[in-house]
């Protein structure tokens, strides 16, 4: 008979044990939904970063091209003052040779064709060296606006990693409000990420 009290009390203690598991995991069961909503959190923090990072190589990329068009406006403008230069000679030399025999004109004609040529090379060249300058600028406009997509899309990725950081407290102490916390840094952090991809 005692035997059989003892196998009564052991079923009673194991029946116990398994509804008490039930119950914690029934009173715990939200806990799966915030480790999903972590995973689906994380995932959309390595998508900001990464769009962070192609802002980070717009500025760079940006920045090198208006190095290299500034490089190339430099190089028009010392031609075009080379070709002022030589246009300021062949003018002098014309003047020179006006004065001292005006009836040599055949000699006179070429030089004078010569500086109505650099007078137009230097036209060219002034527009080509404006377009370079255009460029630059354009490129450095660029950068400073990816620069400034990439600290927004910063932004977004620290309140990613922020409500992570909150989720994985909420599921150590297995507070509900902290999954909630999370649950809106997560949307806010969202919501920026739109913003700068979208609407910025």
């Amino acid at each position: 008979m005692q035997d059989l009290t003892e196998f009564r009390d052991l079923v009673a203690s194991i029946k116990t044990d398994r509804q008490n598991q039930k119950d914690k995991e029934k009173r715990d069961g939200w806990t799966k939904y915030v480790s999903l909503s972590m995973i689906f959190i994380a995932v959309l923090a390595a998508v900001t970063t990464q769009k962070g990072a192609g802002f980070s190589s717009t500025v760079m990329k940006k920045l090198n091209e208006a190095t290299f068009n500034q490089a190339a406006a430099s190089d028009q403008w010392a031609l075009y003052e080379a070709k002022s230069i030589k246009q300021s000679l062949v003018e002098n030399q014309v003047d020179l040779l006006k004065d001292v025999s005006a009836k040599d004109l055949k000699s006179i004609a070429p030089l004078e064709a010569k500086a109505k040529r650099y007078n137009s090379e230097k036209g060219e060249i002034m527009k080509e060296a404006q377009n370079l300058e255009k460029a630059r600028d354009e490129a450095r406009k660029n950068a400073e606006r990816a620069g400034f997509l990439g600290g927004q899309m910063g932004l977004a990725a620290t309140l990613f990693q922020v409500g992570i950081a909150v989720g994985g407290v909420c599921l150590v102490m297995k507070k509900k409000e902290l999954w909630y916390i999370s649950l809106s840094l997560g949307a806010l952090a969202t919501l920026q990420m739109i913003r700068v991809l979208y609407f910025l």
